[in-house]
């Protein structure tokens, strides 16, 4: 069932957000990105952008991200759209990325969001990238802001 976004209001002071967005399927992807960035800007984070070429290049990008030792993001946001087709092609795609963002997350601390998203119609599509009330980007963005804030609060506690 698809939910209805009512994302909670929450600080991004201080916070530094990475967007990694596929320019695969841009049309969606765009409307992800846009209700993201909307929504972190609202917050205030500090939001750095990098586009890619299709979902397969998003863990790579983000995996340079969470290794850097400057301008080290609190979170990263990863969006992409996979259209299944008549091949289990999209299967294969979508499941390295999921690893690929899972591993990288727990090997590095910096939570990666996933909105890679794996669609069969064009409704699908429309409906969790393009409609304000249940966009996945927003819901994305207020993923990220929580997770940033937890994650600093534990790496504070521990030093």
């Amino acid at each position: 069932m698809l939910k209805i976004q009512k994302p909670r209001r929450r600080s991004g002071a201080g916070l530094r957000i990475a967007l990694v967005a596929s320019r695969y399927n841009e049309r969606f992807v765009n409307g992800m990105l846009a209700a993201a960035r909307g929504h972190l800007e609202a917050a205030g984070a500090v939001i750095e952008e990098v586009r890619v070429p299709g979902a397969f290049e998003i863990p790579v990008t983000a995996a340079c991200l969470a290794r850097r030792t400057e301008q080290r993001p609190d979170a990263i946001i990863c969006l992409g759209v996979i259209w299944q087709g008549e091949t289990d092609h999209a299967q294969h795609i979508g499941g390295a990325v999921t690893a690929a963002l899972m591993t990288l997350q727990i090997e590095t601390g910096v939570p990666c969001v996933h909105e890679v998203l794996t669609v069969r119609t064009e409704e699908q599509a429309r409906m969790r990238c393009l409609e304000p009330k249940t966009n996945r980007g927003l819901e994305a963005a207020s993923t990220a802001l929580e997770m940033g804030r937890v994650l600093r609060g534990l790496v504070l506690k521990a030093e």
